[in-house]
């Protein structure tokens, strides 16, 4: 028997293999991995609401921070920001009394959690957030 005698017709090419499937799966994957991950850390900024709507009596002088891109102001004085701690220190009846803060002049959140966060290191840890 010679090789001309088993004639199976013409060659086929193989046949190439489809992508679609594979490229499927990454997009699937790639769409789970962004819906499920978390892109940015979530803060909670605590600030103190008025007890639930409650009214309370303020007690002691005005704590009023301007809180402005450049500058702070207590009471309508503007006064830097290291030295905050201590007039507001002066100006508290109690241990635990509440202090103002209004962003003002397009003050950006940036901003605003930074004061707070030198006042929480500096133990005003009451803080009322007003527009």
């Amino acid at each position: 028997m010679s090789e001309d005698s088993f004639d199976l017709g013409p060659r086929r090419h193989p046949r190439r293999m489809s992508l679609t499937p594979m490229i499927d799966v990454v997009f699937l994957l790639l769409i789970f991995f962004m819906l499920s991950s978390r892109f940015g850390m979530d803060a909670v900024l605590p600030v103190a609401g008025g007890a639930e709507g409650a009214g309370s009596e303020w007690q002691g002088a005005p704590r009023l921070v301007d809180i402005s891109p450049d500058s702070v102001s207590l009471n309508g004085v503007e006064t830097p920001e290291a030295e905050l701690a201590g007039a507001l220190a002066a100006l508290m009846p109690e241990e635990g009394a509440a202090v103002i803060l209004r962003p003002r002049d397009e003050a950006d959140l940036q901003r605003l959690v930074s004061v707070m966060d030198g006042l929480r290191a500096k133990g005003f840890n009451n803080m009322i957030l007003v527009e």
